[in-house]
Order: C-alpha cells, then structure tokens, then sequence
C-alpha cells in the first residue's frame, strides 16, 4: 500500500512539472499562430488531445525510469564493477581497466538497446526515410545509430575504468568526426550530425547516466562528479561516426554493384 501511494505521489509531480514544461511551448506556438500568424487552429480538438496525451504519457514515462530503470541500471553497474565479481580469485593487484570486460559489454548493450527504443530515433528515421524518397532506409539508420551509441557508453565505460581525461576523449573523438565529415558523402553530414542529439533523449539519458554513476561509485579513486558523468557525451558522440560511416559503405557498394554487373556481362 506505501508503494502504491508513492508511485500516485510521484505521478502527481510528475504531471505537475510536466505540464510547466510544455506550457512554454504551447504558449510560443500559439503566439504565433494567433498573433503574428493571424490564423485560427485547425483541427483544435485534436491538438488538444494530442497536447493532453504527451503530458500524461511523459509523465508515466518518467515516473517509471525514476522507479525501475535508473536503479537497476546503477545496480548493474555497481555490481558487474564489484572487486569479488571482477576479481574471480586473482589477486586485487591484478585488476585493471582490461579486467572489466563484462561491463564494458553491458555497457554496448545497454546504449544500443535504449537508442532502438528512442522515440525521438524513431521519428526523425521515419522523417529521414520519407524525405530522401525511400533511399535511406529507415531501420537501417536507427541500427547504424545504435551501434554508434552502443560503441560510445562502452568506449566511455572504457574511459572511466582506465582513468583517462574526459577532455583528451573528446578532443580524440571530434577530430575523428571531422575527419570523416570531409569523407562521407556531403548529403547524409547534417543527417548524421544530428542523429547525436536525437540519441541522447528520453530513454538514453537516466539508463546511461545512472550507468556511470554508479560505475564511478564502485570504483576506487573514481568521483561521481569528474568521472560518473560524460557517458552522454561519448553516446552523442559516436552515431555521427557510424551514420557517416554507414553512409560511406552504402556509396561504395553502389558504386561496386555496375562493375560487377558489366563483368558479369
């Protein structure tokens, strides 16, 4: 019975605080709908609904990542990085950033899953997917994107356990991407630009965050502060990379698909 009134408490703030969220964007759509627009809403019963359901849905939403996801991720994470789990009877000496292999897999898993379960992927693939004419292929970009974030939370789970500087990480990462931004082709580098911040929303964010919270908690001489956060950054970091990358494989394979075709001929 405590439980259930916690959860209608919790509902309660989080209908509260979303709604002053989405009040903001209705008020700026509505200014200039109504008075630099001059026009009056189609279909206003509808969009009222609509308004209504995306209250009511993020506010479940997010009740339920605060309630079982974000702890069970932070508990993962706690314990995948315990000393007795990681040790596995060699001596404490022993261990090192190489010895978490298991975290850094669950790690991959967990962004690549979180990213499929994107929302905001998904709409910006369907999006994507209509504007080119049907040439970028929706699911394909929401794989190409998830591989990309699975890569950053693991290579970021890399980062913490070996105690490497968030910056030099960073500063690695960005000119690998405009390395590649000069290689792939021109038309897919805003669509993969983006896809970095459409990966780090709804889902992606508490599951990743509390991931390295609490590998920053487990580990010895870690600070949750310096080194719990940053995961993020790497998640939005390395889609632009595959999304490019995906891109570059799929020019080279049409460019190859006529030589084959004319050798075979």
């Amino acid at each position: 019975m405590h439980f259930v009134i916690d959860v209608m408490g919790r509902l309660v703030a989080a209908f509260g605080s979303t709604v002053r969220d989405v009040i903001p964007i209705v008020v700026v759509i509505g200014f200039f709908q109504f008075v630099v627009l001059r026009k009056r809403l189609t279909n206003a019963v509808r969009v009222l609904v609509g308004i209504a359901t995306v209250i009511t849905g993020l506010a479940i939403f997010l009740v339920g990542l605060e309630i079982g996801l974000f702890p069970l991720g932070r508990t993962m994470a706690r314990q995948l990085s315990d000393p007795v789990f990681v040790a596995a009877g060699r001596p404490a000496e022993a261990i090192d950033w190489t010895s978490y292999g298991s975290t850094y897999l669950f790690a991959f898993c967990l962004g690549f899953a979180t990213t499929i379960a994107e929302p905001a992927l998904m709409s910006v693939a369907l999006k994507a997917g209509q504007v080119s004419g049907g040439s970028i292929d929706p699911l394909g970009l929401r794989i190409a994107v998830a591989l990309g974030a699975g890569v950053g939370v693991a290579a970021g789970t890399v980062r913490i356990c070996a105690d490497v500087p968030l910056p030099v990480f960073m500063v690695i990462g960005y000119l690998l991407v405009i390395a590649q931004t000069f290689l792939a082709p021109r038309a897919i580098v805003p669509l993969a630009y983006d896809t970095g911040g459409v990966t780090t929303s709804t889902v992606t964010v508490p599951m990743v965050a509390a991931l390295g919270l609490g590998l920053a908690e487990q580990l010895p001489g870690r600070s949750p502060l310096l080194d719990g956060f940053g995961l993020i950054a790497s998640a939005a970091l390395c889609p632009m990379l595959t999304v490019m990358g995906y891109a570059q494989l799929a020019e080279w394979r049409s460019r190859r698909r006529p030589r084959s075709s004319s050798a075979e001929g």
